[in-house]
């Protein structure tokens, strides 16, 4: 099972789970530093101030991933390290990290993929409105500008947002995200200011000599509980209903406006009933259509949803009135999502239908399991199988046809799982968070092996 000669393969992380030095080199504080030292809302307490130590550890993480054969690094940049309150002038000690961070890797013969925003919104923005005020659009076009003019002589790859839906609706809908609001109105707000600052940001980046631009998406095929193990099944017309909508509130929200430059009707039905559309405003949907290069997926699970008549909206789905979110008949990982590895093979083929203009890459893809080190090693039998079955499905999409460039599996180390703090490893690198050792698991192994042979 031989994937194109040109595939590309890589891991992925991001600043806030593995950086820590939350308090280095002019840092400011971000959502994230909030969040997490509030009680309760991170699982045990935890907080990212340390994390991996990534920030001082960065050399050596550079030679695991050589180690590992890694044609790619997808990571994110700290938007509060280099501008520590959100706007003006950049902190040149913060983006000297980075700057560090592209050489050693260019070095290694590992390409940087850089994304601008994976969720640490700078707390002094947040204080004027976060990503509810219209403004934080135009000061993140300003800060991509500022990280290009840096890296963007080296930086082939640029990806504006990392998963906007997860940002606005568990950030400022259900609140089980930072910064912790919940309230519709403000996360239907959130998602078309991110939006906004993408195709700002985009323009921007683009006018700059940016060679290829994405945006990151958490989509899912979304499908009735019968679908999950047979695709041929037939839903409802009720149930039919429920998973369109669900697919627009997901996905279409927002490839629709940065592909096409529309908005879903549901989208727009769900902001008329949640505070209204006046935040969408004349020329904006053309701004958020800039032309991209590829769709980053990450990929987990599928969403699975039935009709539900009489149930109200859940907190962080504005619009999903009278649809019943239900579980998959599957195995879990350790985070209790589904393992459907068809799942993938269904959703890319379908982007690659809907969106046929741009090309595709899995962004993200991996499952956090109960791992031990034994003598040295871990033995992440589980992970391994995972990884196998979604690569298979990886080459069944290509097969059929989806526009597949690259695989990047999440993570390169266990981290900062977000509300979950450090309970849930992800990891095909073992983090002891005492000591800081790296052990690479034996799915890291096998996931060389792959790499080496381009292929299964």
């Amino acid at each position: 099972m031989i994937f194109p000669e040109d595939f590309v393969w890589g891991a992925a992380t991001a600043s806030y789970q593995i950086e820590g030095a939350v308090k280095e080199d002019g840092r400011g504080q971000s959502i994230w530093d909030t969040f997490s030292h509030a009680p309760g809302n991170v699982a045990d307490g935890d907080t990212g101030d340390v994390a991996c130590d990534h920030y001082h550890r960065y050399g050596d993480d550079i030679e695991l991933m050589r180690e590992l054969r890694l044609a790619a690094y997808r990571f994110s940049v700290a938007w509060p390290r280099i501008q520590p309150d959100g706007e003006g002038p950049v902190n040149p000690r913060g983006l000297a990290f980075y700057d560090k961070l592209v050489d050693e890797l260019l070095a290694a013969e590992i390409s940087p993929y850089v994304t601008l925003y994976h969720w640490d919104l700078p707390q002094a923005l947040e204080d004027r409105g976060g990503w509810t005020n219209r403004d934080t659009a135009y000061r993140f076009a300003d800060y991509a500008e500022a990280v290009h003019a840096k890296l963007g002589d080296r930086v082939d790859n640029w990806a504006t947002l990392n998963e906007p839906w997860v940002a606005a609706f568990l950030g400022y809908g259900n609140g089980v995200h930072a910064p912790g609001r919940r309230r519709a109105a403000d996360a239907m707000r959130s998602a078309h200011h991110l939006l906004l600052g993408h195709g700002l940001a985009a323009r921007r980046l683009r006018d700059a000599g940016a060679r290829k631009l994405m945006l990151v998406v958490n989509s899912s095929p979304v499908l009735t509980p019968a679908q999950v193990n047979d695709p041929s099944a037939v839903p409802s017309e009720a149930d039919a209903a429920a998973v369109h909508r669900v697919h627009a509130l997901l996905t279409r929200q927002f490839l629709d406006p940065a592909v096409y430059g529309t908005y879903p009707e549901e989208v727009l039905e769900a902001a008329a009933r949640n505070g209204g559309t006046e935040h969408i405003q004349d020329g904006d949907l053309e701004l958020i259509n800039a032309p991209i290069d590829l769709v980053g997926v990450n990929y987990y699970n599928p969403c699975v949803v039935e009709s539900g008549p009489g149930l109200p909206a859940d907190a962080a789905w504005p619009g999903s009135e009278d649809v019943r979110f239900a579980t998959a008949d599957a195995p879990t990982t350790a985070m209790g999502w589904p393992i459907v590895p068809d799942g993938l093979s269904r959703l890319l083929v379908r982007l690659s239908q809907d969106y046929p203009q741009v090309g595709l890459m899995v962004t993200e893809n991996g499952a956090a399991f109960d791992d031990v080190v034994r003598d040295g090693r871990v033995h992440d039998d589980e992970r391994v199988a995972y990884l196998d079955g979604h690569l298979r499905e990886v080459h069944r999409a290509i097969e059929a046809g989806a526009d597949l460039r690259g695989y990047l599996v999440w993570s390169l180390l266990d981290n900062f799982e977000w509300a979950e703090g450090y309970r849930r490893r992800f990891g095909i690198v073992h983090v002891d968070y005492a000591t800081l050792e790296r052990v690479p698991k034996d799915s890291a192994l096998w996931y060389r092996d792959v790499i080496v042979r381009n292929g299964l």
